[in-house]
């Protein structure tokens, strides 16, 4: 092998960021490979090459007959289970399997036992240099797959930006840059969305996984932590730390809610994802084709949070069992639709938010709930069992030993034969 082709190696390896002796190496196998392909090949051989001229001998291993026994039933208790026969499923034809040959690197062990004899065969130079070509490129092409999978591994749940090369029924091909191309599936893309050829598009990766024709990378348009980031690259608090997204509920396409947080004084974390005029949410709502997204303050009290997170709807009232983790939420008769959303869509994503089952009622059925059920039979403690004039239950909490609040017309009912408090 001619010094051009070492070199050319060498400047591959330093380009391409692949370590001199893993090509040296796979040269060396390949080689060996090609020789091995020739008619009178020695059963035992190996390659060696010079690492400065390229000069490269073949060397045939002359074996003792003793060593070789020993290290071919080595080889045969390794290779247990590979040697039965087994039939092909296609042909029915029973296969019998080759018996295992001594691994080179053992015969390495007994260089010492091992007598060593220069085959190098007169015409060799072409079919190395040939050999040499396919070799290069093919660990090559490895090594960037290698890389570029160490590079995308760690990187899932990123957001990344893309350009949509081809779509069909079944998946569209995103280009994130050259040579590097994402797979975004029908699972993973928002119904009614359309992905154009030369469209740019964001997305965030999802799986990551290795395969023979390089990573395959799944990116997703549905996924919750879409919207996660994309606040974050619009919203400067959010990277900055000072305001966090706790949770998001999201159904593609259609409608999202976010619960925000400020960890600092003076922050107001709605106001900031909103930004001046709304651009910031109206920008995110763009990139989403125009899915609308409630922004939500948590907080702790799961009362408060509920009834926010029923946004846009108003809430007059909710009793929460922390027991259950169940919220009964009282709303206006004109907000109860407001509330339930179109199908149910507005209170299953405030439920999906605060983690708490939300069961909406309007007034007027709670109050004929509470005055047709009666609470003679109700334990003390818990709620007051006192009947306002309006006809709706009194929030506050029972005394101890007590149906009622400390309020004296409340506690005056317990002498009565009736809830209900006189006006």
């Amino acid at each position: 092998m001619s010094q051009e082709i070492v070199e050319a190696v060498k400047a591959l390896g330093r380009e391409k960021g692949i370590a001199e002796d893993k090509l040296m190496g796979a040269l060396e196998d390949a080689l060996l490979s090609a020789y091995k392909k020739q008619p009178g090949a020695a059963r035992y051989a190996r390659v060696r090459m010079d690492r400065e001229s390229g000069d490269f001998i073949v060397e045939e291993f002359l074996l003792p007959p003793d060593l070789e026994d020993q290290l071919l039933d080595e080889a045969e208790e390794q290779a247990t289970g590979a040697l039965e026969r087994r039939v092909d499923p296609e042909t029915g034809e029973v296969i019998i399997p080759e018996a295992p040959d001594i691994d080179p690197a053992r015969l390495s062990d007994f260089e010492d036992q091992i007598e060593l004899r220069d085959v190098t065969p007169d015409d060799f130079g072409r079919i190395a240099a040939q050999t040499a070509k396919q070799v290069i490129l093919q660990r090559i092409r490895e090594a960037e797959r290698d890389m570029m999978f160490e590079e995308y591994r760690d990187r899932v749940g990123e957001l990344i930006t893309g350009i949509v090369q081809q779509s069909d029924s079944r998946y569209t091909l995103v280009q994130l840059r050259e040579r590097v191309e994402a797979l975004l599936p029908k699972s993973e893309q928002v119904d009614g969305e359309r992905y154009d050829h030369s469209q740019r598009i964001k997305a965030v990766i999802k799986e990551v996984s290795s395969s023979t024709r390089g990573p395959s990378i799944i990116v997703s348009r549905r996924d919750p932590e879409l919207i996660k980031k994309l606040f974050e690259l619009e919203v400067p608090e959010i990277a900055d730390g000072l305001v966090e997204i706790t949770g998001v509920a999201r159904e593609p396409g259609y409608r999202s809610k976010i619960a925000v947080v400020s960890h600092a004084d003076g922050v107001d974390p709605v106001g900031a994802c909103v930004g001046p005029r709304g651009s910031r949410v109206r920008m995110v709502v763009s990139e989403l084709r125009g899915e609308k997204i409630d922004i939500i303050p948590y907080n702790d009290e799961p009362a408060r949070f509920v009834a926010k997170a029923l946004s846009p709807a108003r809430v007059r009232e909710v009793l929460v069992d922390d027991s259950n983790k169940q919220a009964t939420v009282i709303v206006p008769d004109d907000q109860l639709s407001l509330a339930i959303g179109r199908e149910g869509q507005n209170a299953r994503l405030a439920a999906r938010l605060t983690g708490w089952r939300v069961d909406i009622r309007s007034e007027t059925e709670f109050a004929k709930e509470e005055q047709d059920s009666g609470y003679e039979e109700e334990e003390t403690g818990g709620r007051c069992a006192a009947i306002l004039a309006n006809g709706r239950r009194c929030p506050n909490a029972a005394l101890p030993s007590s149906r009622y609040c400390g309020l004296d017309a409340h506690q005056a009912l317990a002498n009565k034969d009736t809830d209900r408090v006189s006006a």
